[in-house]
């Protein structure tokens, strides 16, 4: 049996995962989150996913970003005796965030389509849109963990491919809306 890889995000009605929080991937909408009124109940996607998290797999970049705001944050306790794997073709184990638990770089997608035939359970992957994409082209993404917000960005990073494929079907395993316009969507993708 393999393992579940599924990406997680937060996501603009037109597909864009670019920027959530802030400005510092110089997103000119960066921090679109913050400005959607909070309701608790619209991120409780996020706690029922660390009951299915074994581990978490970062692209580069995100792993640079993510990894030092996480480890020294209480939200994201948790994440921290997770194994993480980071695929990069230019990290080496001296760039590895220390203090962030057992950390693995995987150097193509061949090496994710062999973790994913390892003992274990979910494999999440957090932001690294370019990765989801690739992973999706090659038929190795088995759900999507996803929370809409109603805004529309027009440009940005997306995790779905805009290459001319064949079509993906996917399966709609829970849907809900809340209060200020926040949609979670889990969707199985049918291999």
């Amino acid at each position: 049996m393999t393992r579940e890889l599924v990406y997680t995000g937060f996501m603009s009605l037109d597909g864009v995962v670019d920027s959530p929080g802030g400005t510092a991937e110089g997103h000119r909408s960066g921090g679109w989150v913050m400005d959607t009124e909070f309701v608790p109940e619209a991120y409780s996607l996020k706690d029922e996913e660390l009951a299915d998290h074994t581990a978490l797999l970062f692209g580069r970049r995100s792993y640079e970003a993510f990894g030092p705001f996480w480890r020294e944050s209480e939200d994201h306790a948790a994440y921290q005796d997770f194994p993480k794997y980071v695929l990069s073709t230019t990290l080496s184990d001296a760039d590895l965030i220390d203090g962030w638990g057992p950390t693995m770089i995987l150097r193509s997608i061949e090496d994710i389509a062999k973790l994913k035939e390892t003992d274990g359970g979910a494999i999440f992957i957090h932001g690294s849109a370019e990765l989801a994409r690739n992973l999706a082209d090659a038929n190795l993404i088995d759900r999507y963990n996803l929370l809409v917000f109603p805004v529309l960005l027009g440009a940005g990073k997306t995790p779905f491919s805009a290459a001319d494929r064949d079509k993906q079907t996917l399966r709609l395993r829970e849907s809900e809306s809340y209060s200020n316009g926040v949609t979670k969507l889990i969707y199985d993708v049918v291999h």
